[in-house]
């Protein structure tokens, strides 16, 4: 600017000289950008842990009720409702929403799957056998029998399929395909290449999907209730009709919740931590736990008296 208006100092292009960069100080300008860079990438790392390190402040719910049905859920504790009182409270949704009176009542069953010592269990499908039937559906079971006279009994009870070791080249091929598969002691040796097929719904005495009771087994697949854990701690299940007796309706939940409880051993805390009700179109209310869970097994107090009894 200097030159343009007429202004004259003294050794002026000398100091533009060294003030303007160089091609060899151009090496140095990109270091110093980089510092640059880092820097702010370091500061923003830095105050990311930092907001990390502050603890999050928790809402405490209120000590009060909420005095009416809308209220900020964040404020206050979720309500949770004896087992009789939860299925009355769907009923009357129904009413007053007029939707259908025969809609299926769900739970949804969060678990506690860890042991002691960094164990835990692992996730696991089980059947069920409600006290009462809440749909007219029925499972479609194989029976694995080479016998007539077990073959006629097994068609006489509603088995789907019947039939032996010819059975096994359909199944593999995916020819056949049934909800239970059952099986006689005699022929199981016959059946081992089926067993990375069917896994889990192989026949064993375990699952009651292995014996001589052939009427006994298609009557427990046919009618039973399946269920199995999702996403390693959710049981998501239908258990009974809303039009049902709110006694029935208590009754099969009841009669799942045991046997969800039989996959974790009785000395450890239940294996039930939450436990939701709803209806297909109602909202999920959360149910109080007692009186639903099995009692816990006192096992010290056990191992003491059969020490006392030891010693007398």
């Amino acid at each position: 600017l200097a030159p343009r208006r007429g202004w004259v100092f003294p050794g002026l292009d000398q100091r533009l000289a060294a003030a303007l960069p160089s091609a060899s100080s151009e090496p140095l300008a990109r270091a110093y950008a980089a510092a640059a860079k880092t820097s702010r990438k370091g500061s923003q790392k830095t105050r990311r842990e930092e907001t990390k390190k502050k603890a999050v402040p928790r809402r405490r719910p209120l000590m009060s009720k909420p005095v009416d049905d809308v209220y900020l859920t964040w404020l206050y504790k979720r309500p949770s409702y004896d087992l009789e009182e939860a299925v009355g409270m769907l009923k009357k949704f129904q009413e007053l929403d007029f939707t259908y009176p025969k809609q299926h009542v769900y739970i949804n069953v969060f678990l506690d799957m860890a042991l002691q010592k960094k164990k835990k269990v692992d996730p696991f499908a089980s059947t069920v056998l409600l006290p009462y039937r809440f749909t007219d559906e029925m499972n479609k079971v194989l029976v694995f029998t080479e016998n007539e006279q077990e073959a006629e009994i097994a068609r006489e009870n509603g088995a789907a399929v019947v039939g032996g070791v010819e059975l096994i080249k359909w199944i593999l091929e995916d020819e056949i395909q049934v909800d239970f598969y059952v099986a006689v002691p005699a022929i199981m040796p016959k059946l081992i290449p089926l067993r990375n097929k069917l896994r889990r719904k192989y026949p064993s005495t375990k699952r009651n999907s292995l014996g001589h009771d052939i009427p006994k087994m298609l009557q427990f697949y046919r009618e039973g209730l399946e269920y199995a854990v999702e996403d390693e701690r959710v049981i998501k299940t239908r258990i009974a009709r809303l039009d049902m007796p709110t006694e029935q309706i208590v009754a099969n939940l009841k009669t799942v919740v045991h046997d969800i409880c039989t996959f974790k051993p009785s000395t450890y805390d239940p294996i039930v931590q939450k436990l939701v009700i709803r209806s297909s179109t109602s909202e999920g209310l959360l149910l109080n736990l007692d009186g639903i869970l099995p009692p816990k097994e006192k096992v010290e107090e056990e191992e003491e008296e059969t020490a006392d009894d030891e010693e007398k």
